[in-house]
């Protein structure tokens, strides 16, 4: 990653908790996720190539994060583009096709085979392929033409700290072999760049991409004995950002992709100058509109058609009126049915009547005739109508709730004996005797609630008995109860999370039950004829489906209302315990404008669920210091190593002998590379490392005029200088001493030997 530019952050007003939380809110300030790097066509900047001659060199900036190339007559590199090949077979044309750098970005197809030339986090070559594609790239671009076989012109690269000796001989092996250069030439970045800043005594802080290094310089000559190098560059801050923001939002319907991190990590992020106090009070309401950045990803939003109000008001009337007309619909239809109810009754009435003084045949004729069985089933209609025909009146004229006391029936068969009775008799009987277990049924019923409420109203006097003589055993119990009705419900909220992930030792569970019903020994095939399920026979046969519905734990006591207990225990808290208060009850805390959670991840103002807008925003506020505060702490990313504070103490009170050498590096403490560009890097570094020097010691902090682009330049102007001549392997050296020869000199690794 490659910070371009810095940023100033006010971390805030001084309002208080409860006017943030209830007065109105500016709209956020709402940053746009990066879009894709794709460029578009570029013309090749060929021109420097006809104004160079045999002895102008081509330097190579070759970093992880971008590569840089030019000549080295020029001010600024002519090139600059990710080291990345994206390389594919098109089958339309039937050829190979490779897209170099910003041009992998084109499409999702050139996307999806993006491969980089160096390993992930570091800054050692590790696709060689790539690495050729993207030299040939760079030297096309700036127009060698290759005329005598080769490029034909020295060749400056610089390469990374301690670079393995295997990385140096293949790459050195490429440029002669595959390039047929001249003559080569190694340096470090970071060298290159205090060189170019007029740097000769000094310690380097260079923060880059995939590392930060801290290099003694004395006399222009690096103290390479001593340099350290700390395993933590843009590419990890960025790498942690988006492990973060996983962690974060794990539902996120947007895809995180690396430029987009590496640009939020860049324009977003600042190093505090008191980290721990900063923390632990950023998510506090005062100031947090401020301090929490809303980035936005893109969003289809559902299209709403808005009503003016007179509109509104117009279908309101209609809803009103069809109201009204329902209303009056069911009015009339309650009425016919009424009226339809009195004239059946009058007309069974007037059957009965002349049902008296006929013969057995002529009742049975006249009872066959309005489909009854009997005069009892008759007499039983005629009771079921009186009764209906009240309710409806009843309810019409508003008299009560329609609801009439059950009065009790009799069962007059019971008594006799069944030898007297005929077939409709003893038919009768057994009808009888069922409905008289079901009267005993609900009469049972009814007489154990009137048992639990009695039990539960001595329960209560007895409570309260027990409140007024031990109020503080009684609140301690109370509070008891209240954490464990908080447990159970916890536990029935993760138990349907689990639910819904297959992968959850619940839906395993589940699944396990699911094939145990489907047979009981899974191993043997089932006969025809030889089915022996004896399912159900036990009533605890049927609790498996309830099982399988809520899960293995989903007993009586998890089907209750756990809120409606909870909130009768918080009220008796409310009136009877002094240090319980409305902010304590669950629902208060379940206030997103008391949730530090809900701060955390959707900043100062309530969330949405339903607006996919909101639903694609990324909150970034903890996130904006924690990220590279790593370079000072390295433990909060898990890193066990020293932060840059505690290497450079290292280096300049135990690693440099000589006071007078130890005052010329404190006297000029160099910052260079894209991960120094956070705001306030300088600052906190120099009162962290102000603080672990001596009293009498005096530091002077100062930063490359471009962290970026000044390593290209100081390599460029160091191969234009006569100080280089004698630092090119040639092809000849090559030829002679082997891949391995190279030349020694102050901004190169070999100076180490």
């Amino acid at each position: 990653m490659t910070i371009t530019g810095a940023r100033y952050v006010d971390t805030g007003s001084s309002l208080n908790r409860s006017d943030v939380r209830f007065s109105p809110k500016p709209p956020p300030r709402i940053w746009t996720a990066a879009e894709s790097p794709f460029r578009g066509y570029q013309p090749p900047p060929v021109q420097g190539y006809a104004q160079s001659t045999s002895n102008t060199a081509i330097v190579i900036d070759n970093g992880a994060s971008l590569l840089r190339a030019g000549w080295s007559f020029d001010k600024t590199p002519r090139l600059a583009f990710p080291a990345t090949v994206a390389r594919y077979r098109d089958r339309r044309i039937n050829r190979t096709v490779s897209y170099v750098g910003y041009n992998a970005f084109a499409d999702a197809t050139t996307r999806g085979q993006i491969r980089n030339a160096f390993e992930p986090g570091s800054s050692v070559v590790g696709n060689w392929d790539v690495m050729e594609g993207l030299l040939d790239y760079t030297f096309a671009s700036l127009g060698v033409t290759g005329e005598d076989g080769g490029v034909g012109r020295p060749i400056v690269m610089t390469e990374p700290v301690a670079n393995l000796g295997y990385s140096r001989k293949t790459m050195t092996e490429l440029l002669f072999e595959c390039y047929s250069a001249p003559s080569v030439a190694y340096g470090i970045d970071s060298l290159f760049s205090y060189r170019y800043n007029g740097g000769r005594n000094g310690l380097i802080v260079s923060s880059s991409h995939t590392a930060t290094h801290l290099i003694p310089v004395l006399d222009s000559k690096p103290v390479m004995s001593n340099a350290t190098r700390l395993n933590w560059g843009g590419f990890h801050g960025a790498d942690y950002l988006f492990k973060l923001l996983k962690l974060k939002y794990p539902t996120f319907p947007g895809k995180f992709a690396d430029y987009q991190i590496e640009e939020m990590a860049r324009d977003q992020c600042y190093i505090s100058h008191d980290y721990d106090s900063e923390v632990s009070t950023f998510l506090r309401w005062s100031g947090l509109e401020e301090r929490d950045h809303v980035v936005q990803y893109p969003f289809t939003e559902q299209v709403t058609i808005e009503k003016s109000e007179e509109e509104l008001a117009r279908i309101a009337e209609r809803k009103r009126e069809g109201g009204r007309r329902l209303q009056e619909q069911a009015a009339k239809m309650r009425l016919e049915k009424l009226i339809r109810k009195e004239q059946t009754l009058d007309y069974y009435k007037d059957l009965q009547q002349r049902l008296i003084n006929q013969t057995k045949k002529e009742v049975r004729q006249l009872l066959e005739g309005d489909e009854f069985k009997d005069e009892t089933q008759l007499e039983k209609t005629i009771q079921d109508l009186e009764k209906s025909i009240r309710k409806a009146r009843s309810k019409e004229v508003g008299g009560g709730n329609g609801v009439e006391e059950e009065a009790e029936p009799v069962f007059p068969l019971l008594e006799v004996a069944d030898e007297i009775l005929d077939e409709a008799g003893l038919k009768e009987k057994r009808h009888q005797r069922l409905m008289k277990s079901g009267y005993d049924a609900r009469a049972r019923a009814k007489a154990e609630k009137e048992i639990q409420r009695a039990r539960l109203a001595e329960e209560e006097r007895l409570d309260n008995e027990r409140r007024d003589s031990d109020l503080q055993s009684w609140l301690v119990d109370r509070r008891a109860a209240r954490q464990n009705l908080l447990q159970r419900i916890k536990e029935r909220d993760r138990l349907k999370a689990d639910l819904g992930n297959r992968k959850s030792l619940a839906s395993q569970m589940r699944m396990k039950t699911l094939a145990n019903l489907a047979s009981d020994q899974p191993g043997k095939k089932r006969r025809r004829g030889n089915d022996d399920d004896n399912f159900g026979a036990n009533d605890e046969d049927w609790g498996v489906y309830r099982t399988v519905a809520m899960g293995e734990h989903s007993d009586d006591e998890e089907e209750e209302d756990l809120g409606a207990g909870l909130k009768g225990v918080e009220a008796q808290l409310l009136k009877y315990d002094p240090l319980f208060s409305e902010s304590n009850t669950l629902e208060a805390q379940s206030d997103w404008t008391q949730s530090l959670m809900h701060a955390f991840l959707r900043g100062p103002r309530p969330f949405e669920p339903e607006s996919q807008q909101e639903a694609h925003q990324v909150h970034l506020n903890v996130e904006r210091i924690r990220v590279p505060e790593v370079v000072f702490q390295p433990s909060i990313a898990g890193l066990d190593q020293a932060g840059i504070v505690d290497i450079a103490a290292d280096i300049t009170n135990h690693g440099l002998v000589k006071s007078q050498d130890r005052l010329r590096v404190l006297g000029d403490i160099f910052l260079t590379g894209g991960n120094t560009l956070f705001a306030g890097f300088s600052d906190r570094l120099r009162s962290e490392f102000r603080a672990v020097l001596p009293s009498e010691a005096l530091i002077e902090i100062r930063q490359a005029n471009d962290p970026i682009l000044d390593s290209w330049r100081g390599a460029a102007q160091w191969a234009a200088s006569l100080d280089s001549a004698q630092s090119f392997v040639t092809k000849e050296d090559y030829q002679e001493k082997g891949s391995e020869y190279m030349k020694e000199h102050n901004l190169g690794n070999a100076a180490a030997a």
